[in-house]
């Protein structure tokens, strides 16, 4: 929603007008999914756990236009429930419960269960799967913040620098982003994130703490991000 200040007179055609428009991550470009006059517009159809991108376009009656900076959106439903999995183990489908099992495995690392975490690594879940924002298990986990399970993940050889399919954040970006968990950063650094990593756009780690006004101080022997 976006709230400007507008005196709504006379008809609809003297308003301003509102358009939002989403990004293609592939593309690079942005397309337009609402034109109108209303003050809000809900999204559907969005993937679970994953980062959109979105910009307003506001047209006066003369047809000029300006756009607001990019907004970032990442969804956080969970991307699998237990009735698909039962509809997966009825159909004898064993691809799918695969599939099933390693957004499992995500969601497990973004909750914290390190025992679900190990178990179902024991039954063959993968830390190179990707949910369709192209997260890893890390991007979920340092979601969750807890430490005992990034740790255990980096010890059974889970990688630190993924990048996702978005916005090309490693978990270490994603963090300097939404969390700025200070422990978490150090963990990851300490296992080797590159400190000096670049997204799409060309931030730095440091860079998006401060875009994101986030209080970020991780220190390292050989490395610092403060």
């Amino acid at each position: 929603s976006w709230n400007l200040e507008e005196q709504r007179k006379g008809p609809q055609e003297q308003w301003l007008k509102f358009s939002v428009e989403e990004e293609d991550p592939k593309l690079h470009k942005y397309g337009l999914i609402y034109t109108g006059y209303a003050r809000q517009h809900v999204v559907e159809g969005l993937e679970p756990r994953t980062t959109y991108r979105f910009r307003l376009k506001v047209t006066d009656p003369k047809g000029e236009s300006v756009y607001s900076s990019p907004i970032c959106v990442t969804t956080t439903s969970e991307p699998m429930s237990g009735e698909q999995l039962h509809r997966a183990v009825s159909r004898n489908d064993l691809e799918d419960v695969i599939h099933i099992l390693q957004g499992s495995l995500m969601i497990a690392c973004f909750a914290g269960h390190l025992g679900i975490v190990q178990y179902l690594r024991s039954q063959g879940a993968s830390w190179l799967s990707r949910d369709f924002g192209g997260c890893t298990a890390m991007h979920w986990a340092t979601d969750g913040g807890h430490c005992d399970v990034i740790d255990w993940m980096i010890q059974d050889g889970c990688e630190v620098d993924s990048r996702d399919s978005g916005l090309e954040w490693t978990p270490l970006l994603r963090l300097c982003a939404l969390s700025g968990k200070t422990d978490v950063a150090t963990i990851l650094i300490n296992a080797g994130a590159n400190v000096n990593v670049k997204d799409k756009d060309g931030k730095t780690p440091l860079m998006v703490c401060c875009t994101a006004k986030k209080k970020c101080c991780f220190i390292d022997t050989e490395r610092t991000l403060v």
